[in-house]
């Protein structure tokens, strides 16, 4: 049995590659075991069928998760044309079985249909919730709503890498709250064949990738660990893999204060950053001017005023 890495105040942001049967949750709550973490979370469920990068926020990483659970994400989808299940993907029940006879001039015609801004329904087995209750719930009760809210969502680009006979293979680009089962059983529909998805893969969220090279999947980890165990391995090696808190928002730009005026925010006092011009208010990582320790962020406005801050807990 593993042990868990017997460590305080872990915080950082660990990629993980989820394998195909796991759920987002259950790898979760094995790397809090594994780094004994009161708080940790991910930014955005994959289901058990999907594989593809899972970030997980550990400790103060926690406070900006919302930075990744609100980007836009890149996934490789796998679908197989002709059958329609009730939950869009292969391991839903069979719903209608149809011949395929359609062109690969036929599937990109319809593709261009899903481009832009568009309204999409959430799938019944997906995780929001009704009444407080996950959807995916009402739905193993055989209760469905077909009234659900349409949402807005973007696809940026919805590209087709392979056309075999019944099967399709998509790369799309696109915005937060997009469900690619969504697109694919619409897809399916506009085709009058029906679609469900047979292999789905997460390989970006905003600007950090699945081909990142501190990426590790939950076994892999698992190894490093054993053979820390087994005094074979340095334990710093298996903390490297650890990126810094701010490594997902890092495409924000910084700003350098001194230990005193960080104090003051901290204590809630107004403060008026000088010398700073900027048009609109704009959102920017913090650091401690000497010591560069990335300390948290503010939202700044065009006269120069810290309107809105979040600073991480053990930087004063």
């Amino acid at each position: 049995m593993i042990k868990i890495i017997k460590k305080k105040n872990i915080n950082g942001l660990l990629l993980i590659d989820k394998s195909i049967g796991f759920t987002s949750n259950k790898i979760l709550q094995r790397i809090k075991f594994i780094f004994k973490v009161k708080k940790a979370g991910h930014t955005g469920t994959l289901d058990p069928l999907a594989s593809g990068l899972l970030p997980i926020c550990l400790g103060e990483c926690t406070k900006f998760s919302s930075y990744l659970i609100n980007a836009d994400k890149i996934y490789i989808v796998t679908a197989l044309l002709g059958e329609k299940t009730d939950t869009a993907d292969k391991d839903g029940m069979l719903i209608k079985k149809t011949d395929v006879n359609i062109s690969k001039i036929e599937v990109m015609k319809v593709l261009q249909l899903f481009h832009g801004r568009i309204n999409q329904i959430p799938p019944m087995y997906s995780a929001i919730k009704y009444k407080g209750t996950p959807l995916y719930k009402y739905a193993r009760l055989g209760i469905n709503f077909s009234y659900l809210k349409k949402r807005k969502i973007t696809i940026y680009q919805i590209k087709l890498l392979a056309f075999d006979k019944n099967k399709i293979k998509l790369k799309i680009y696109c915005s937060k709250g997009t469900y690619i089962r969504s697109i694919i059983d619409e897809l399916g529909d506009k085709l009058n064949c029906g679609a469900h998805i047979i292999k789905l893969r997460r390989l970006k969220i905003s600007h950090i990738s699945v081909f990142n090279k501190n990426v590790i999947t939950l076994e892999q980890l698992k190894f490093l660990i054993k053979n820390y165990q087994n005094n074979q391995l340095n334990i710093s090696l298996i903390y490297k893999l650890l990126l810094p808190i701010d490594y997902m928002i890092s495409n924000l730009p910084k700003l350098y204060l001194s230990y005193r005026v960080i104090y003051t925010i901290k204590c809630g006092q107004k403060v008026k950053i000088k010398k700073i011009f900027i048009i609109t208010q704009t959102i920017f990582r913090i650091f401690e001017f000497n010591s560069l320790k990335f300390v948290g962020i503010c939202i700044i406005d065009k006269t120069g005023y810290i309107i809105k801050h979040k600073l991480v807990n053990y930087v004063i």
